[in-house]
């Protein structure tokens, strides 16, 4: 099965266009703490599964990690309990190298 994929660059346009979506953090409370995406939910991965009932159906799901593993994982998983989920590409790290330097890098 193929993870369906957003790029950071993409992301940003959403955002900047104001489309509906939900962006949700997969990491650990750590690691959250440390960086965030502005707006993003946090929902660590093991999580998940019992968290169900806090995203929306009707909206694109954009999931992201440190790097993208963790996501992926997450976005297989929601689109089989029938979500549209899709994975950003290089997660957090993509984004601070290459839309948002004030994000923190780890």
């Amino acid at each position: 099965m193929s993870i369906p994929t957003v790029t950071v660059e993409d992301l940003k346009k959403l955002r900047d266009d104001r489309q509906p979506h939900v962006l949700v953090d997969v990491r650990q409370p750590d690691e959250y703490e440390t960086c965030r995406i502005e707006g993003a939910v946090l929902i660590p991965l093991p999580e998940l599964p019992n968290r169900l009932s806090e995203l929306p159906k009707d909206k694109t799901l954009i999931v992201h990690c440190h790097h993208g593993g963790r996501s992926a994982r997450a976005v297989g998983f929601l689109n089989q309990q029938g979500y549209q989920a899709k994975n950003l590409e290089g997660g957090i790290d993509a984004w601070s190298e290459r839309v948002d330097p004030s994000v923190e890098r780890y």
